[in-house]
């Protein structure tokens, strides 16, 4: 076997994956923000959203496969310092990979695991909290539907209220439910997902709050 095939095969059996960044910050969108959070955010993803605000993550080929011991390590050292116990794995799309070798690592520290998906591919991983964000280009298996802690839904414009409502509708009866302006349009759409809200009280709004708070 050659080195890159090597190489490819710890990545499909996840004991590698492409590690873009990780960070410890605190939580800006969802059901948890304003708590302190480490971020790992590994690198490919083909979902493809024209509005995605981490496009550089989508090419996995730029970000180094890394041994998830090397990460499970990283955070310990940063988690363990700062007295925090909570994970979140984002992307990219983390669901592309099997997820479950890298869950079972961090679980073992004691530490507290979210995940942020749009939900594409096949469900792995052990998870104490499952943020769903379907997207339009590839929607979400219904697995995902029926495991989700939160239903995060981005809004670009009034169409997509109908388009959140119908996931809605999918997701188990304990999952929170979220309406997130996006970015570039959040001053146009924030008020219409105030009035949505108000007159739909069974959705919460979710404001990318890093953003305004110029943190990670």
């Amino acid at each position: 076997m050659s080195l890159i095939e090597e190489r490819e095969s710890l990545v499909a059996s996840g004991m590698h994956l492409p590690l873009m960044e990780d960070f410890y910050t605190i939580q800006g969108e969802g059901f948890h923000t304003g708590t302190p959070s480490y971020f790992i955010r590994v690198g490919g993803c083909d979902v493809g959203c024209h509005w995605c605000d981490v496009k550089e993550s989508w090419d996995a080929a730029k970000h180094p496969p890394t041994s998830i011991e090397m990460i499970s390590e990283r955070a310990v050292e940063t988690l363990r310092s700062k007295g925090c116990s909570k994970i979140v794995i984002t992307g990219g799309e983390p669901a592309t990979y099997n997820m479950t070798p890298l869950t079972e690592l961090l679980r073992k520290e004691g530490f507290k695991i979210h995940l942020e998906t749009s939900g594409a591919y096949g469900f792995s991983g052990l998870w104490d909290w499952i943020c769903l964000s379907p997207k339009k280009t590839a929607p979400p298996t219904s697995e995902w539907y029926q495991a989700a802690h939160e239903l995060k839904v981005i809004i670009y414009n009034k169409n997509d209220f109908k388009w959140a409502e119908e996931h809605a509708q999918k997701v188990n009866s304990h999952c929170k439910l979220f309406l997130q302006p996006e970015w570039s349009r959040r001053d146009k759409m924030t008020p219409e997902i105030v009035e949505y809200v108000m007159a739909n009280p069974q959705w919460n709004i979710s404001l990318q709050t890093h953003k305004y708070l110029n943190i990670p």
